[in-house]
């Protein structure tokens, strides 16, 4: 499954080469930096060294402008928090939000859900389905805005009256939760590092084969709440001036539906037909 870290205005150098570390050591390799403070990030000295040699990571880094670049292809978002929020996506511990999105991976990838599963409970990922991890920069963490766009908010539970983890130490936690939900590391690989052992999660009970829908991704989702966002302007039911949380209500709204491509494209209709007919009605005498 394409997982990726994505840091957004990381602040210090040290925790970007950090973070490529934390990343290696669980196998994984794909970082992106969301308009990092520093442009020369990867060439700093502090990051190479904190690195200590996951120079491959930091060759495959890429930097980019705006969030939407950085979940480009991606099916499921997480936010980090510390603590619960009054709004937003639902927060959950890792562990337990990790089990139920691999057991999703697995049911699109094979075509199969599990016998205790229905499609009620669970629906699958598609075989190509990616997975963001997002952080926050270090003084403040991650914005409200960036948090109502994310399926979850994932809180590490740790101690409630010293709770700061540093954000490589937060990456890392999470890195090794999600390689031990997806398939850890075993003493095999010793001599043959990168080989994994077989999942838990693939020694289930008995599969039944499902035809199973596969979902649109967080690009599509994004392109079809603009397009509805036009459109209730256009109705004079949003007000730009004094939006509130609606399209972040909707946004989480949608993301619960888990929607289709097909959905997608019969909710993109719905928004061409609203702007054409106020737009038809405006050219009439």
């Amino acid at each position: 499954m394409k997982t990726r870290f994505i840091l957004i205005n990381t602040s210090h150098a040290g925790n970007v080469g950090a973070t490529a570390r934390a990343m290696k050591v669980m196998g994984f390799d794909e970082l992106y930096l969301v308009a990092p403070r520093w442009a020369n990030v990867l060439r700093r000295e502090e990051t190479i060294q904190r690195s200590s040699g996951a120079h491959n990571v930091l060759e495959n880094t890429k930097i980019v402008a705006t969030l939407d670049e950085a979940v480009e292809g991606l099916h499921h978002l997480c936010a980090t928090a510390m603590t619960p929020r009054d709004f937003g996506p639902p927060t959950r511990f890792p562990r337990e939000h990790f089990a139920d999105l691999a057991l999703r991976f697995k049911a699109g990838q094979k075509g199969l859900v599990n016998n205790e599963v229905t499609l009620e409970q669970s629906t699958a990922l598609p075989p190509n389905a990616g997975v963001g991890f997002l952080f926050g920069c270090e003084r403040y963490g991650m914005s409200n805005d960036d948090v109502y766009r994310c399926d979850v908010a994932l809180q590490i539970p740790t101690n409630p009256q010293f709770g700061s983890l540093n954000l490589s130490q937060a990456v890392q936690v999470l890195a090794y939760e999600w390689r031990m939900a997806i398939g850890g590391f075993g003493p095999d690989s010793l001599d043959g590092f990168g080989q994994t052992v077989t999942s838990n999660i693939n020694s289930q009970i008995p599969l039944e084969k499902q035809d199973l829908p596969e979902l649109a991704d967080v690009s599509a989702l994004t392109g079809m709440l603009q397009h509805w966002q036009e459109a209730l302007i256009e109705l004079n039911y949003l007000d730009p001036a004094s939006p509130k949380k609606l399209m972040p209500r909707l946004n989480q709204l949608f993301s619960r539906a888990q929607l289709r491509v097909e959905e997608i494209n019969i909710l993109r209709g719905i928004a061409r037909s609203i702007l054409r007919r106020n737009a038809n009605q405006a050219e009439k005498p």
